[in-house]
């Protein structure tokens, strides 16, 4: 079992994709339903998707037989499935990444078949410090691997191009301001924060939030949802990771994944990072939900405040 945390009747823990079952009613995607459907080969379908889903996102299904259980994923697009398939050939032989078993086409729907990577993920696992610090070492394997591995790009996501993004998402993030309830104030004070620091471009995952470390049974850590994978700095996933593990698990995980990956991020340079994370999370999450009504991101705005504040009280010493 997964050791000191694991979940069991007493614990507050929730598996991925617990009580969500697959209704049949409208909305629910059928198309990709169907193609679930018949990969379980007369198996039960349940559905892992999150409730909230943006333009073009995958479906993902765990399919239960006799033998066990799978993970089926319907890509969203075709272009999902390709820089996906693209990063899993090329980083297969590290440690922590997904199986795969199966992939193909349904009417021109690409789907793939993986491993049961575990129910259980970091994000909604009580804090254990084992868990964090095995994900921070498979993060630092990913970053160690030579670059050409995935990308022939003579740059990639280097410091200018973060120094640029950082104030085009915060002039983007004005647009939606009144929306998430955003003060002009803090908007504005956002964008005086100097952008984080960004060391030479590695194989970046570059979404390394806390669910997408899924945890097994036996303790095994995996590091899913590929789609995103490209050169950027290792700060990029380090400091992701850092910021939500220890907002979502706690701090003692955040700093057993720091220790996993054998490098701790000072607290200013952290900041200023958080608050580049949650400037784009709350673009995408004003430009991409599906709903008129956007849930789930206050604790962005919050965190946001926070770190701005964090940024400008505390200098960000010489790198």
């Amino acid at each position: 079992m997964v050791g000191k945390g694991t979940a069991n009747p007493a614990t507050p823990a929730r598996s991925v994709g617990e009580c969500t079952q697959v209704p049949r009613a409208e909305g629910i995607g059928l198309e990709t339903l169907r193609i679930a459907e018949r990969l379980a080969k007369g198996g039960r379908v349940q559905e892992l998707s999150s409730i909230e889903r943006a333009l073009g996102a995958n479906r993902v299904y765990r399919l239960w037989s006799d033998d066990g259980t799978r993970v089926a994923k319907v890509y969203g697009t075709p272009a999902r499935d390709r820089r996906e398939r693209h990063a899993l050939e090329a980083l297969h032989d590290l440690p922590g990444m997904p199986a795969l078993l199966e992939r193909g086409t349904d009417d021109e729907t690409h789907w793939a078949i993986f491993e049961d990577a575990g129910r259980w993920s970091l994000g909604t696992l009580p804090e254990n410090p084992g868990l964090a610090k095995k994900a921070g070492e498979i993060l630092r394997s990913i970053h160690d691997a030579p670059p050409e591995r995935v990308s022939n790009l003579a740059r990639g996501i280097d410091q200018e191009w973060v120094t640029v993004d950082f104030l085009s998402t915060f002039r983007r993030l004005e647009r939606y301001r009144g929306r998430l309830g955003l003060s002009a104030e803090t908007v504005a004070e956002a964008r005086t924060v100097r952008p984080p620091y960004a060391s030479s471009p590695r194989i970046a995952h570059t979404n390394t939030v806390p669910e997408n470390f899924l945890v097994d049974d036996k303790g095994k850590v995996t590091l899913i949802n590929w789609e995103w994978a490209t050169l950027a700095p290792p700060e990029w996933d380090l400091s992701k990771a850092t910021w939500l593990i220890g907002l979502q698990a706690g701090p003692n995980a955040a700093a057993a994944f720091q220790d996993g990956y054998g490098k701790h991020l000072e607290r200013g340079q952290l900041d200023r990072w958080t608050v580049y994370h949650a400037g784009m999370m709350l673009v995408y999450t004003a430009e991409n939900s599906m709903r008129s009504g956007l849930t789930d991101y206050g604790y962005l705005v919050a965190e946001l405040r926070r770190a701005v504040t964090g940024s400008i009280a505390e200098p960000e010493p010489p790198s």
